[in-house]
């Protein structure tokens, strides 16, 4: 069997791209929002829904809920996949971020455990549920949609946004955050104003989908249903197609699972090792982090740029490489720029950092969102382009959200866990370095390099 090689990419005019890139970008930024609003408050939702006095358990219990939508992305991939190679790409992102916000609102609204019990997390839980499926078809949508509008040469520039509308939802969930305190007094704020920034996504799902309405079908897709070359069964061809199943692995180990662990150690952990351990106010930690993974957004769009003249290969390899080097050192470099506030504060304090503090912790915080950036950037090209466009929405979500639900969502999880029982902070670390050693040798090993091409080109 092989791939047709009639189904180009059309050019699209400057006024079409800037609205597909817009459209798309901002439905996934409001839905990776409605994702991290939960990691974001964390603390409070803790303190609200899991039943348990003891701060640790409780911390635990919150990651693991967590984790929970992370688990079932895969399943999402799978069911949202299948119809977005059946159905259409434009309507069934237009299902997950409508999923998305209903179910992030509903956050918002279930009392606390204190007033209706073990009811409360198990509602919880199912949202998170509900979120992990609408995420799972999510992604693979707004970037094939984006992907099938490019040029081969523009791919990665055009898609890089869309990589880059993840940090932007992770931003927009810090923002938000910052901005409801400012609103509200702590009483308040730890009474109730905490749900505002999760009933706000339903004022976020009108606009994303008043944006992506607009949109028109993936020429893509539409030349593939007018010459009757629709997959029967999506799913099942992902794992019969002639190669698919070394070009699941690669993208599933290769690919997903390296970038995921770096961008949850750059943004999540680093969060919470600046709260945690090195005990720095909450709201200035919140501050730094978004401020620096405001500045990481160019390396994601900048990546994704230079893939379209070196390869989609050779920036991820790179920036696996310098990982594995900087790591470490990014995070000593955080406990060595605060040194002299803890110095000065009393035992056990919550500390505030001076300006050159907090220049040190942005210019650490930056190198790990570069990090992040070159491996994150070129993956939306590189995804579309392993996979034939029949099958194309199935088999590039299944193996990237097994890779970052399975592997990147528990790096919160794992991290703390580690931490808790070695009692070294920097013990977290171990698990996204040891996998990214195994991503670095699956995608050197199996990732293709060279200048980018169509899938209909190397059908191998």
């Amino acid at each position: 069997m092989t791939e047709p090689a009639r189904h180009p990419a059309v050019e699209p005019s400057a006024s079409d791209i800037r609205l597909v890139i817009a459209a798309s970008s901002a439905g996934t930024v409001f839905e990776w929002y409605d994702f991290f609003i939960y990691g974001t408050l964390a603390a409070i939702i803790g303190k609200a829904f899991v039943p348990s006095d003891n701060a640790l358990v409780r911390e635990l219990l919150t990651w693991a809920g967590f984790a929970v939508g992370f688990g079932f992305r895969p399943l999402g991939a799978i069911l949202f996949g299948y119809l977005g190679d059946k159905l259409g790409r434009k309507y069934t992102f237009l299902v997950t971020v409508t999923l998305m916000g209903i179910a992030t609102a509903g956050v918002g609204l279930v009392p606390s455990v204190d007033a209706i019990g073990m009811w409360a997390p198990a509602i919880i839980i199912f949202l998170r549920v509900l979120q992990g499926l609408a995420l799972g078809g999510e992604y693979g949508g707004a970037a094939i949609y984006v992907s099938e509008h490019s040029p081969p040469n523009r791919r990665g520039f055009f898609t890089g946004f869309i990589q880059a509308s993840v940090v932007g939802g992770f931003i927009l969930s810090l923002a938000v955050v910052l901005g409801c305190k400012t609103m509200f007094d702590t009483e308040t704020w730890n009474a109730w104003g905490w749900r505002v920034p999760f009933l706000l996504s339903l004022a976020l799902l009108a606009i994303s989908l008043w944006m992506r309405i607009k949109l028109s079908e993936s020429p893509v897709y539409r030349a593939m249903k007018e010459e009757g070359e629709l997959s029967g069964n999506p799913f099942v061809e992902s794992f019969t197609y002639p190669g698919n199943r070394r070009r699941i692995f690669v993208a599933l180990f290769g690919v997903a699972v390296g970038l995921t662990v770096i961008w949850y150690t750059a943004t999540f952990s680093s969060l919470a090792f600046l709260v945690g351990p090195m005990r720095v106010e909450e709201g200035v930690a919140q501050v730094i982090v978004a401020a620096s993974a405001l500045v990481g957004l160019t390396f994601f769009i900048g990546s994704g740029w230079l893939s379209d003249r070196v390869g989609r290969k050779a920036p991820i390899v790179w920036g696996y490489i310098a990982t594995l080097v900087l790591l470490f050192p990014a995070f000593w470099a955080l406990e060595w720029a605060l040194q002299s506030a803890h110095a000065a504060a009393p035992a056990g304090a919550k500390v505030v950092p001076d300006a050159l503090a907090i220049a040190k912790i942005f210019a650490a915080l930056t190198v790990l969102n570069a990090l992040s950036g070159f491996t994150y950037g070129p993956v939306a090209a590189l995804l579309s382009e392993m996979f034939p466009a029949r099958i194309r929405y199935s088999s590039m979500s299944i193996p990237y959200h097994f890779g970052t639900g399975w592997f990147g969502g528990v790096v919160p999880l794992i991290s703390t866990f580690a931490v808790a029982r070695t009692g070294n902070i920097y013990a977290g670390l171990w698990y996204p370095w040891i996998m990214v050693v195994v991503s670095l040798i699956v995608a050197a090993w199996g990732l293709k390099g060279g200048l980018p091409r169509d899938f209909s080109d190397d059908a191998s």
